[in-house]
């Protein structure tokens, strides 16, 4: 939905005539990984019913504040930093407003799974989920360890070449910088980064970590979609979400395992009003139980709602870590931490 920051509208209402009661059009900008959710024709009758026509556009989340918001009700980037960032921007008052959540996995194919856990980088709980050992993994990071060197690779041939991590791009995208962050953390001894001195301490291996995949994408949408059909690299970092809306609509996933990474972040799609009515929406998105239905269908987990989560999707724990039992949440650094972080993979 995003190339080089241009963002494309997405009407939500444009497949459904019903508009209910909408008495107010609100304008937002949101990460794409929320896309589906605000043009589903089930979340427009549900937002209608309650007085709202709401029109979005996407952005990457750490892209939003290069945009020009006059104009805009709301700003709905992926995570908490990206929002503060925003907020300081607009000089908002109040409190951040975060209807739902969704915690960073990684998919990996089945034979790419295994081969971790051969090779003590992951364990596997059953068939088609376990857990990424994040410091045994940034171990073979650092060495520079390819699939050829772990037992067990080479009766596949599409396992090849340096074993990394598909991310998206941390500059521009929320899910890329989450991903330094919790790589920070684990690398720092379990320290959040909060100054110049402890960014320079990871620097070398987070831009092994970037470096090592080429080109990135601005969303997780477009390396998710590339793994389910088959190609690109055996290892992609996407949101949880991504994973359990696919569940939820009983679409066949394939050979497709999730790890849980042991230390993750969490992503808390944090919305920021702009306006009145903004603020309305985002109150209304936490507290409507149609609407933490509706999110939950897409694969978010409501803030203060676990059961609502753990219900929808009871009959898929052979893929989901429903209560993240054995996972360990990094705090994640400031915006400009945060920033500092991903310029030096560049740098």
């Amino acid at each position: 939905m995003l190339i080089g920051g241009v963002a494309v509208a997405v009407i939500a209402g444009r497949e459904s005539p019903d508009t209910g009661t909408a008495t107010k059009t609100v304008q937002g900008v949101i990460g794409s990984e929320k896309a589906e959710f605000f043009a589903d024709p089930q979340v427009v009758k549900a937002l209608a019913a309650k007085g709202f026509t709401v029109r979005t556009e996407t952005s990457g989340s750490w892209a939003m504040d290069q945009q020009a918001l006059e104009g805009q009700d709301f700003a709905f980037p992926s995570s908490k930093a990206p929002a503060d960032e925003l907020r300081r921007r607009a000089k908002v008052r109040g409190g951040p407003i975060r209807p739902f959540y969704s915690p960073l996995v990684v998919v990996a194919h089945r034979a790419a799974a295994q081969v971790l856990a051969d090779n003590g980088l992951a364990t596997l709980s059953g068939a088609s989920t376990g857990t990424l050992r994040m410091e045994p993994y940034l171990k073979a990071a650092r060495a520079d360890r390819t699939w050829q060197q772990l037992k067990g690779a080479a009766g596949h041939a599409e396992l090849t070449g340096t074993v990394f991590i598909t991310s998206t791009d941390p500059v521009a995208s929320n899910s890329g910088a989450l991903y330094l962050a919790a790589a920070s953390y684990v690398t720092d001894g379990g320290r959040v980064a909060a100054d110049e001195a402890a960014v320079d301490r990871t620097a070398p291996l987070l831009k092994k970590l970037i470096s090592v995949q080429g080109a990135q994408q601005t969303s997780s949408d477009a390396p998710f979609r590339d793994f389910i059909s088959g190609v690109g690299n055996p290892l992609v970092l996407v949101y949880e979400s991504q994973v359990a809306s696919l569940l939820l609509q009983k679409q066949d996933l394939g050979d497709l395992v999730v790890l849980y990474p042991d230390t993750t972040v969490s992503s808390d799609h944090t919305l920021v009003p702009l306006t009145e009515n903004g603020r309305a929406l985002g109150e209304l998105l936490g507290s409507d139980t149609r609407l933490r239905e509706l999110a939950v269908r897409h694969g978010f987990r409501p803030q203060g709602a676990a059961a609502e989560f753990t219900a929808a999707t009871a009959g898929y724990t052979d893929f989901l870590n429903q209560k993240l039992t054995g996972i360990r949440q990094a705090p994640v650094p400031t915006a400009e931490v945060l920033h500092a972080m991903a310029e030096r993979t560049r740098s």
